[in-house]
């Protein structure tokens, strides 16, 4: 009796997989070409394509480092003074200029060193070596002057560079930080009224000083 001979297998579904895939990836590679590209976003693409090819070991440094940053200041129990989020950039922390400084200092206030410790620990962990951060210190619209700061431009910047000089004394490369005053020209929220009124409340929110994380991707 003749055995018979092991059937084919049908391998053709592979060919319209990668095809598909390609396609999905020439899709990605043109939207990026044509709008301003979503870190966090990006990062869950790229995962999902790598999950996709049967990659399993995937990394998402943005994700893990949203998770332990949101632990710190649960932690710290500094949820009103420390706001976290993602924009195209990469990660977003904001602290409340009112929290960290006292009126018209660029001096860091003895009671948040453990809080900025505790986040510089975080980001300076090796898993997030690829990431660079740009500080930026904001004022309201509010005059100022000192013989020590002509304007709020010279205490902004004075701000954002205390908190570079920590964080770099806290092991994190100077190659990979930067600090920018920028006075009033990016509020988050409107410093006068429809009447030019100013509204206390938002001029003190806007002063603040924000940590972009922004990542490379290689």
């Amino acid at each position: 009796m003749k055995r018979k001979p092991p059937a084919a297998i049908d391998e053709d579904w592979m060919s319209t997989y990668g095809d598909m895939v390609t396609l999905l990836l020439c899709f990605f590679v043109m939207m990026a070409g044509v709008s301003k590209i979503d870190a966090a976003l990006f990062e869950q693409i790229q995962a999902g394509m790598n999950e996709g090819v049967g990659k399993r070991d995937v990394q998402r440094p943005i994700e893990m480092m949203l998770v332990e940053l949101t632990d710190d200041i649960q932690s710290l129990s500094v949820g009103n003074e420390v706001a976290l989020g993602t924009d195209s950039q990469g990660v977003q922390l904001s602290f409340d200029g009112d929290f960290l400084f006292d009126y018209g200092s660029a001096t860091l206030r003895e009671q948040v060193i453990p809080i900025l410790k505790k986040v510089a620990a975080t980001l300076s962990a090796e898993r997030y070596n690829s990431f660079n951060f740009e500080i930026s210190g904001h004022t309201s619209d509010q005059d100022f002057s000192s013989p020590q700061f002509p304007s709020n431009w010279e205490l902004s910047a004075a701000r954002a560079a205390a908190v570079v000089r920590f964080f770099e004394s806290r092991g994190i490369p100077r190659i990979r930080l930067k600090a920018v005053g920028m006075y009033d020209v990016a509020p988050k929220y409107p410093n006068r009224d429809r009447d030019n009124v100013p509204i206390p409340q938002n001029r003190a929110k806007n002063r603040r000083v924000e940590i972009m994380i922004i990542p490379s991707f290689k």
